[in-house]
């Protein structure tokens, strides 16, 4: 029983009905001035919901109204855009046309239900009425009590159900044109591939840094040489240093949706990436050929992002190894290879986050990128399309 009178404690049900009970406004003014044609404001709302600001103001009222515990971050089902195209103002006129419709009915509900149930309480005490026509056919009776519950019962129903049918009807034809969730696809799309850009950012820079300070920190413990110590400490303090200029730039991005992105390292800098890789211990035999310092934008950025992870990857696995690395512009394409010799003929798995970043980073340029054994080496081949 207790679970049966729920809705009757939601703030909700009582909201909904405010929503219907609103258009009786209207309604009860033209009445005034004209009862003879209780059908004119139904041919009134043809011109109004053509309007095209008339959707929106609807889909406000039945996002705060209707679904008002999902206004505050779950989706309510209801568009608060104006009408994009005349199946969005079509839908409109439908959904006035229905809210008028189903106003009245719970207008006259709620006020002609509670009417019976006095009439019925009445006639149980023995009094004559002369209200709702059926309650006169019965006699004043003491058994007219047993009725009590039916309109009360019909009331509950009348409430509850044709709030929840204005709702579903709003979320029908108040819902999401095919355009607008096609934007909001493509919104969230957009999100999920920053989120993920942001993340391969960390990684490679970040992960880059640690590694840099952990193969520097642990060369100088082994060595044993002031000087080379001194050496090591300047590169940690040096790679540090750029990471936290990286993590801030990222943080900003975090903070400022529309913040630019040209303060991102590109293959300009890679002479800085190189010389801490040589620093940290790594032979960095490099070869850089054509135009480089033309390459857009966002191929250059990617491009220094590979770049970084390949060498963070060799000295992170592989240690004081000599290593190749090749950049080279021709024919509309930058392709990038890094190559170093096996530690101890391992082949190694590259399933790593670091190696599925270098591969996600060339597809999303509509580029490719191999990773893996190449006869005894390890390699990383990049080739990224200019343009």
């Amino acid at each position: 029983m207790a679970r049966f009178l729920r809705p009757l404690l939601w703030g909700t049900t009582y909201t909904r009905l405010l929503h219907l009970w609103v258009p009786m406004l209207f309604i009860s003014v033209w009445l005034y001035i004209d009862s003879s044609r209780p059908w004119v404001p139904a041919i009134l709302l043809i011109p109004f919901g053509l309007i095209p600001a008339v959707r929106r103001g609807e889909g406000v009222q039945a996002r705060f109204m209707l679904a008002p515990g999902a206004r505050d971050g779950e989706d309510a089902g209801f568009s608060v855009a104006p009408s994009a195209g005349w199946r969005d103002r079509w839908r409109t006129l439908l959904w006035l046309e229905a809210r008028l419709l189903l106003g009245v009915t719970a207008s006259m509900t709620t006020v002609w239900l509670p009417m019976i149930t006095v009439d019925l309480s009445r006639a149980a005490l023995g009094y004559e009425t002369s209200g709702d026509p059926v309650v006169r056919l019965l006699e004043p009776h003491w058994s007219c009590a047993l009725l009590i519950p039916l309109p009360l019962i019909a009331l509950y129903g009348a409430v509850v159900g044709i709030g929840e049918l204005i709702t579903a009807v709003a979320r029908r034809l108040l819902g999401p044109s095919p355009t607008e969730r096609l934007a909001a696809l493509e919104e969230r799309t957009e999100q999920l591939l920053e989120r993920n850009r942001i993340a391969r950012e960390l990684h490679d820079s970040i992960g880059h840094a640690l590694t840099v300070a952990v193969v520097q920190a642990g060369a100088a413990r082994a060595a044993g040489d002031p000087e080379f110590t001194g050496r090591a400490l300047a590169a940690i303090e040096e790679t540090g240093r750029a990471a936290l200029e990286d993590l801030e730039r990222v943080l900003g991005v975090l903070r400022e949706a529309e913040r630019p992105v040209s303060g991102r390292p590109t293959l300009a800098d890679a002479d800085r990436l190189l010389e801490s890789a040589r620093v940290s211990g790594a032979k960095v035999d490099a070869e850089v050929s054509g135009p480089v310092e033309t390459v857009a934008g966002p191929v250059s950025r990617e491009g220094y992002r590979i770049l970084q992870e390949a060498l963070t990857n060799v000295l992170r696995h592989a240690g004081s190894v000599p290593v190749r690395v090749r950049v080279e512009v021709r024919d509309g394409t930058l392709s990038l290879e890094v190559r170093n010799p096996l530690p101890d003929g391992r082949s190694g798995s590259g399933r790593g986050s670091g190696l599925r970043g270098i591969r996600e980073r060339a597809a999303l340029l509509g580029g490719s990128a191999r990773t893996g054994p190449d006869r005894g080496d390890w390699q990383v081949h990049a080739e990224l399309p200019l343009h």
